[in-house]
């Protein structure tokens, strides 16, 4: 069985060393860098989250894949996650599908409902429709990444008779995932509609997830579909020893999930949760590459899973720390797990 491992960011706003928050511009030309770096450690790929907030200002992750994209060879390029309710599905095909022309058929797309919802208001999206928004929109994508003229009809925006829609892919549709969190129905979308399954896994025994996987591959069978890839992805944070990796990442998990708690209707984590969390029963990723490697290899085989997206970087977190996260990532976990997977 082949294996890939992934690193996503949102774009976490950077602190200096003297724990000064950067500037949005130059968090932004950080992310670059790290892209880049990724490939050098041997990350096979790299995925920036779409969001619209003062701690997490990555609203047009494309265009910051783009710029990686002239600077890298191998490693594939995506979106973790596209909030395509409150996107226009057209306009996002044609974003990566432009993406997928400049990175020489890098391109993936992650599509989510928006679990973090600041883009509705923003754009002037009412929550009242947050499923139907996305169900119409995810079956309009489904057939634009068929190829060809697109003839489509619902209440989202307007129809689409026989449209040409480009640029065309060179060498048929790039790889495109649902991201889900726990919806038994968006397991069964997914599944409806021919795309791959990212398990978002930000809490909990991620061992739970295991009937989503199965539930994913009995759906494919009974919409007469080929068995599709499922990848988890999973906050962490990886340093040279398992207590360096915690004190730099509490902090700033504490700090981040207390803010957006009220929101996403988290609890407050305390040290208690957060020991939890990241030993072996939970979902966080903090340790040293081997605590790190061990976790990974174990929820892959739990959850029949082939790829693992790393969510690395909090904001309050230096460049410096994330550039080592990488580097101890693709160089030492990476390795490491599939070995022990082999």
């Amino acid at each position: 069985m082949t294996y890939t491992f992934g690193l996503d960011t949102f774009g976490d706003r950077n602190s200096g060393a003297g724990g000064n928050p950067l500037s949005h511009a130059q968090t932004i030309r950080n992310v670059a860098e790290e892209g880049v770096f990724a490939e050098q450690a041997g990350v096979d790929f790299f995925g920036i989250g779409e969001h619209h907030t003062e701690y997490f200002p990555m609203p047009a992750g494309d265009v910051v894949l783009a710029a990686i994209a002239a600077r890298t060879e191998r490693i594939r390029l995506g979106s973790a996650v596209t909030v395509l309710s409150s996107d226009d599905p057209v306009r996002v095909f044609q974003r990566y599908s432009t993406l997928n022309a400049i990175s020489g058929g890098r391109a993936e797309v992650i599509l989510g409902r928006g679990s973090s919802i600041e883009s509705f208001p923003l754009f002037g999206y009412d929550l009242a429709d947050y499923e139907d928004l996305f169900d119409e929109k995810a079956t309009l994508f489904a057939e634009l990444l068929k190829g060809g003229p697109v003839t489509w009809e619902g209440k989202t925006r307007p129809a689409l008779l026989n449209q040409d829609v480009v640029p065309h892919t060179e060498s048929g549709p790039f790889p495109a995932w649902i991201g889900v969190g726990g919806n038994p129905q968006s397991v069964i979308r997914a599944a409806r509609l021919g795309f791959s399954l990212a398990l978002a896994i930000i809490g909990g025994p991620p061992a739970r997830f295991s009937a989503y996987s199965q539930l994913f591959q009995r759906a494919l069978e009974k919409f007469g579909r080929p068995p599709l890839p499922v990848l988890v992805h999973s906050p962490g944070h990886i340093a040279a020893t398992d207590e360096q990796a915690k004190a730099e990442f509490w902090p700033r998990w504490r700090d981040i999930i207390t803010l957006v708690a009220p929101e996403r209707g988290f609890a407050i984590p305390t040290e208690e949760s957060f020991d939890r969390e990241t030993g072996p029963h939970g979902a966080l990723y903090v340790g040293s590459p081997e605590t790190v490697a061990h976790k990974i290899a174990t929820n892959l085989r739990a959850l029949e899973a082939t790829r693992f997206d790393l969510k690395y970087g909090m904001p309050g977190l230096t460049h410096d720390q994330l550039m080592t996260n990488i580097e101890l990532y693709g160089r030492q976990v990476i390795p490491r797990v599939r070995e022990l997977l082999s």
